[in-house]
């Protein structure tokens, strides 16, 4: 009896227990903290994660560049040939020494269009699948005289040769006078509404490829173009 009483053990006394159950506290403690850390950056985490959204362009910008890429839309040529006498005179006084005529036949062309550099994004509107462009308004891009197929057809100093000896003179003024006939003459013919109709037509076909069901080309109205050549 003696022997089973001295093999039991005493219980361990509650201090002895504390340690433990401190420790065990500080564990569970511990293990709540990193799961509500866990739930937390869970939480919170699409506000701390950093990258680069969806690439966009707007469709205004992108056709704009497009249009623009073909800068100067020419759309409409006028040629035409006239006739355009010259002259000067010498003079001593009132009295008329002598007089110089020059008879140039030139030849000149008058080009109308589109200047796509003035389109910018509000000449863009986008409805659904619709894509409407207003353009700007036509207007003459370029007048010149081909010299090689105009010349001088006549050229006459007068009686002696009193006139003037002002060839090169008479000459340019007979180009400038050319170039204004033969713009004129583009003009009463309409060139503008020509060209604002020619316009549409390639701009549409220029677009008719970018994606859109239904592309709406918008013209418009012609500006002043030239003095008639009635006056």
């Amino acid at each position: 009896m003696a022997e089973k009483l001295s093999s039991l053990q005493p219980a361990p006394k509650i201090s002895q227990r504390l340690p433990l159950l401190g420790a065990g506290g500080i564990v569970l403690t511990m293990a709540i903290a990193v799961i509500g850390i866990g739930q937390g950056l869970r939480t919170i985490s699409p506000w701390l994660r950093i990258s680069n959204g969806e690439a966009k362009a707007e469709i205004s910008t992108l056709v704009v560049q497009q249009i623009r890429a073909v800068s100067q839309l020419t759309t409409t040529i006028f040629a035409m040939e006239t006739v355009v006498p010259t002259s000067q005179e010498r003079q001593w006084g009132n009295f008329t020494l002598g007089r110089t005529d020059l008879l140039y036949i030139g030849y000149g062309e008058v080009r109308a269009g589109i200047d796509l550099e003035q389109l910018n994004e509000q000449n863009i509107e986008q409805r659904g699948e619709k894509l409407i462009i207003t353009l700007p308004p036509p207007q003459i891009l370029d007048q010149k005289i081909d010299v090689e197929r105009s010349r001088i057809y006549q050229y006459d100093r007068g009686f002696l040769n009193l006139g003037p000896d002002t060839a090169p003179e008479l000459q340019s003024l007979a180009q400038r006078q050319t170039l204004a006939k033969i713009t004129a003459a583009a003009c009463d013919q309409g060139i503008l509404d020509r060209a604002n109709e020619q316009a549409e037509i390639a701009v549409g076909s220029l677009l008719r490829g970018t994606g859109y069901t239904e592309v709406e080309i918008k013209t418009s109205i012609p500006g002043i173009c030239a003095p008639s050549t009635s006056s």
